[in-house]
């Protein structure tokens, strides 16, 4: 049975040509970038061209991109180690309620050890209002932290508005831009951006690297401790198989230009949407359609729970989701929906996200789109 993934917002597939720069590397470029022989320089000189690449990407300095294990770990750093060293500034912090985990837990640790932190709401688009953010900034205030786009809904948030705001304010700003990262095209300098975080395996690279950009005007403590690798901001033996994986998925994305892609995914959508709206199914569209990541749709199938429709649709060969891979294996609901529609428990419990990435052809759309209409008629009658 041929099985089709739409679940790339959990993860990609890692790209060919990522896969031979990582595999060449074990093989022959096995040096320590912290030695001064011959092998290690020779790292060095391929740290930099990696660090470049992923510099240029975003149109930061190369002495602002900091490689981490991953977003997760580069969102703990920046949260966690901004709030302990400007503590003397004010201990006011604000985020938004439909962050990842790896944000809210570290907001929700400095909540309950002192530390005042706003969760903003969102309306039903998934994002929030600026009128709220405007009333919740303080003189105290000194990290927002704030998701260029949702992992589970795609809506976009309004970034470059809040670095407008928070211009000739204390307040540093924090960007999770793990889904946006290869879409989108980010300038940190343009949108104001103090620190942004990212991994590699949302854009065809490998998992276990990520990368946090750090305006070279900021200090803050690194979060490990141990050795002067990064510039020492962050000590561990330099990953330099993952890293040059990394700058090969960004050049490749560079490449293949990512505008290219947001539209193709967006015609993705479209198709996958006017199949379900021929077939005349009952269903919604969580958030925006237009305001949001081109690649992520998450659908209210009405009446359906998405507990009894996901394994059919896995059984059927179509790798689809709930919600965030990472509380996949978690029974609460997910966090995102229910800031989004807090009096329709039903909604949260009947919704599923689909992802779309470059192995998607319009066949498999269609193919996806007809077998989702052929479970929800199924589960529909046996509901009635």
């Amino acid at each position: 049975m041929k099985r089709y993934y739409f679940d790339h917002a959990a993860t990609t597939p890692v790209a060919p040509e990522v896969i031979k720069v990582i595999t060449d590397s074990l093989a022959n470029d096995f040096g320590n970038v912290s030695s001064t022989n011959y092998f290690g320089q020779q790292e060095k000189l391929n740290l930099r061209q990696s660090r470049q690449t992923l510099a240029e990407a975003i149109n930061a300095n190369l002495n602002e991109v900091y490689f981490t294990s991953g977003a997760t770990e580069s969102n703990n750093t920046v949260i966690r180690q901004s709030a302990l060293a400007w503590q003397n500034k004010g201990r006011h912090l604000i985020t938004t309620a439909v962050e990842h985990p790896s944000v809210l837990r570290v907001m929700e640790y400095l909540a309950q050890n002192g530390f005042d932190v706003t969760f903003l709401p969102v309306n039903e688009e998934g994002t929030i209002e600026l009128t709220d953010f405007k009333n919740a900034l303080r003189s105290d205030t000194i990290l927002v932290s704030v998701m260029y786009g949702n992992n589970e809904t795609g809506s976009l948030m309004p970034i470059k508005e809040i670095g407008e705001i928070l211009k000739d304010h204390q307040a540093s700003f924090h960007v999770d831009a793990t889904q946006a990262l290869g879409i989108e095209k980010i300038d940190v300098k343009e949108l104001g951006i103090d620190f942004l975080s990212a991994s590699a395996h949302k854009i065809y690279g490998p998992k276990g690297i990520g990368l946090l950009y750090k305006d070279q005007k900021i200090v803050i403590p690194p979060l490990l401790l141990g050795g002067e690798q990064e510039n020492n901001f962050r000590a561990g033996t330099t990953n330099m198989p993952l890293i040059m994986g990394f700058a090969a998925a960004m050049k490749l994305c560079n490449e293949q230009n990512e505008a290219r892609w947001a539209i193709m995914y967006q015609e993705d959508k479209k198709i996958l949407l006017d199949h379900l709206k021929d077939s005349g199914i009952d269903f919604e569209i969580n958030g925006s359609f237009d305001k949001s990541l081109p690649q992520i749709l998450n659908l209210w199938f009405k009446g359906v729970s998405s507990k009894v429709l996901l394994p059919l649709i896995d059984l059927d060969g179509y790798a689809v989701a709930a919600g965030s891979a990472c509380s996949a294996g978690s029974a609460e609901d997910s966090h995102v929906l229910l800031a989004m529609y807090p009096n329709n428990l039903s909604r949260v419990r009947e919704s599923i996200r689909i992802s779309f990435g470059r192995d998607n052809q319009r066949e498999d759309v269609e193919n996806l789109a007809d077998d989702l209409v052929k479970r929800v008629k199924h589960l529909e009658r046996k509901d009635s």
